[in-house]
């Protein structure tokens, strides 16, 4: 299989930065998989599961927050998310109690902003919960 460039970098470190066969992402519209040659794109980007299959076909599993990719013409990919960490990385119960502070917080009344800022930790908070237990033996 064929090569791309890819660099994945969250707000705290770089994830991945080589040559990778493919990346797989969580798309608003559902999962996506980008293999070398793809078409120059941006997509966004939301919580969840990032697998990457680098030259030696080894996976790189990461659990990332939101973001966006970009696909360029030069064979280079880019993805940029706020948060990225590796499932074993994932305390389950600090994840567990953002995910119950997030559900009281939509309980509450509040404005329209702090509403879609509760719905995203919460997202967050259950992607990091999902891939934990997922890789967690």
């Amino acid at each position: 299989m064929e090569n791309f460039d890819l660099k994945v970098i969250a707000a705290n470190k770089i994830f991945f930065d080589g040559d990778a066969v493919s990346l797989v992402l969580p798309a608003i519209d559902g999962q996506i998989e980008i293999l070398a040659h793809h078409e120059p794109y941006i997509i966004a980007v939301d919580p969840g599961e990032v697998v990457v299959k680098d030259s030696d076909m080894e996976n790189h599993v990461g659990v990332c927050g939101r973001g966006f990719a970009k696909i360029g013409m030069d064979n280079h990919v880019e993805l940029i998310v706020d948060t990225l960490e590796k499932p074993e990385e994932i305390d389950i119960r600090r994840a567990q109690e953002a995910f119950d502070r997030a559900k009281e917080q939509l309980r509450q009344k509040q404005s329209q902003q702090q509403y879609f800022q509760s719905k995203a930790a919460m997202a967050r908070a259950m992607s990091r919960i999902r891939e934990a237990h997922k890789y967690k033996r």
